[in-house]
């Protein structure tokens, strides 16, 4: 009201108004800066002190109960009250090692002790607390609410895991990370890189969790999986300048998936009798398909002892391994939800890898059973150019199976948003270079998976099975 009278506000007055529409939720302070030309630094700390709330300002935050999960609890802020943190990050220091980088939202976290990683059920011992500042770690002797802060050398623990203590369990949500879109093998240039070559590898897609590293089945080569080609560059890049490895990098290549597209009901039954004790899995599952985008679900529906609670996550495991390597296409199966209905054992013959056996035969019948089909990744992409241009990069983007999902104008220039399948975005900047003359820019980002036309889909699928008859007659 003091400035709707006419009066001046003063510069605290200011603050102060900002502030409470901060922590309302009604203003998000944006600050521009550069790290590398330490400029707007300053004025980052100083909005980051006036303006943002401290954990005993804010609400209370909503968790799923670890031991009933279709119960939700609160979460209060507080020193004194029960541990719960959470894990956003780790990366790779060459000289402590792995650091895991949590947010504690309440409760304290002393050095030199433990806690319960609550999505592992496991606990887990540290020894010292770090605080990070630039590149140095700081050692602490405890952090409590609101502290971010690093542990090295923790075994079980993972990104988006909640830790906490025995008196309050609770799992709060997971980071949401998009799947790699593309995928390409990498070969040391040197025999001497070829052990280092893999855990260096490893430590990288640890601290990403958008870029994956795996050994194709067929060729025994070495994958790396990301979002697309520039991302697979900077991860060269990093393996270059971090780990003194030198690598030839493949063919960018689409990482497809498969799935399915009805429910169906298998049995898969694992008996081997040799002399002495034998091997006896013997299973039902339900696999119907989930909503694109929902990964996996396993439901134990196992009642009466049907089979002997310890060799449920057999069962798991064994599905689990089969979803790596799909029926059609030899790609990774998703968003399929399995459920363990029934099935038998042997007191003296079943085993934990019989159950593995019988869970990973079970799932590639109901696959090849449940109307198995191609996913291909989208990439929503949009493309700015000159007005004149504007005929030419449609009806190239048509041509290329894309969707234009919408245009804006930005003074001489259109901007065109559109959804065009991965596959069909190789040669784009070279083309978008050619249509305009070198007037044009374009920024890509993944969107989402579809399944792929039967047409294409057909040609991807007879290439597999060509590809896999020539490497069984080698």
């Amino acid at each position: 009201t003091k400035f709707l009278d006419g009066n001046a506000l003063t510069a605290e007055e200011i603050a102060q108004g900002l502030r409470k529409a901060v922590l309302a939720r009604k203003i998000f302070p944006i600050i521009n800066g550069s790290g590398l030309a330490d400029s707007g630094l300053t004025e980052l700390l100083e909005a980051i002190i006036k303006y943002l709330p401290s954990p005993l300002e804010r609400a209370s935050l909503e968790a799923r109960d670890a031991l009933d999960p279709n119960r939700t609890l609160k979460v209060n802020f507080g020193v004194n009250e029960p541990l719960v943190a959470f894990v956003f990050k780790n990366i790779f220091d060459p000289y402590v090692g792995q650091l895991t980088l949590l947010r504690i939202f309440s409760g304290a976290l002393a050095a030199n002790t433990s806690f319960l990683n609550v999505n592992k059920k496991a606990r887990e011992r540290f020894g010292q607390i770090f605080i990070l500042q630039g590149k140095e770690q700081r050692p602490v002797d405890s952090a409590d609410c609101g502290d971010i802060v690093a542990i090295a050398k923790l075994k079980e623990t993972t990104t988006s895991d909640t830790l906490g203590q025995d008196k309050l369990q609770v799992i709060l949500p997971p980071l949401v990370f998009p799947e790699p879109a593309i995928s390409a093998s990498v070969k040391p240039k040197s025999r001497e890189d070829e052990e280092k070559i893999s855990q260096a590898l490893q430590k990288l897609a640890a601290e990403d969790p958008t870029f994956k590293v795996a050994h194709d089945p067929q060729t025994k080569a070495l994958i790396i999986s990301g979002m697309g080609d520039q991302h697979l560059a900077v991860m060269i890049g990093r393996l270059r300048k971090r780990f003194n490895v030198e690598v030839d990098l493949g063919t960018p290549k689409v990482s497809y998936k498969e799935t399915i597209t009805k429910s169906v009901k298998v049995q898969g039954k694992f008996k081997r009798q040799s002399g002495g004790r034998g091997q006896y899995g013997d299973v039902w599952i339900e696999v119907e398909p989930l909503e694109r985008g929902k990964g996996f679900e396993f439901v134990d529906k196992i009642f009466g002892g049907a089979i002997p609670r310890n060799y449920i996550p057999s069962v798991e495991k064994g599905v689990l391994q089969a979803m790596s390597e799909g029926a059609i296409a030899g790609y990774p199966i998703v968003d399929i939800r399995v459920r363990l209905v029934d099935g038998s054992y042997h007191e003296v013959d079943s085993s934990d890898m019989a159950f593995q056996i019988a869970g990973a035969m079970a799932l590639r019948k109901a696959v090849l059973a449940a109307g198995p089909v191609l996913l291909e990744p989208i990439m929503e992409v949009e493309v700015v150019v000159p007005d004149e241009y504007l005929g030419g990069i449609s009806g190239d983007i048509n041509a290329r199976r894309g969707r234009i999902m919408g245009m804006d104008s930005k003074g001489k220039n259109q901007i065109l948003k559109a959804q065009v399948p991965l596959a069909e975005m190789f040669t784009y900047a070279n083309d978008l270079r050619s249509i305009t003359g070198g007037r044009g820019t374009y920024t890509m980002r993944f969107s989402h998976y579809e399944e792929v036309p039967h047409k294409i889909a057909a040609n991807i699928i007879n290439q597999y099975q060509v590809t896999k008859k020539q490497e069984e007659e080698v």
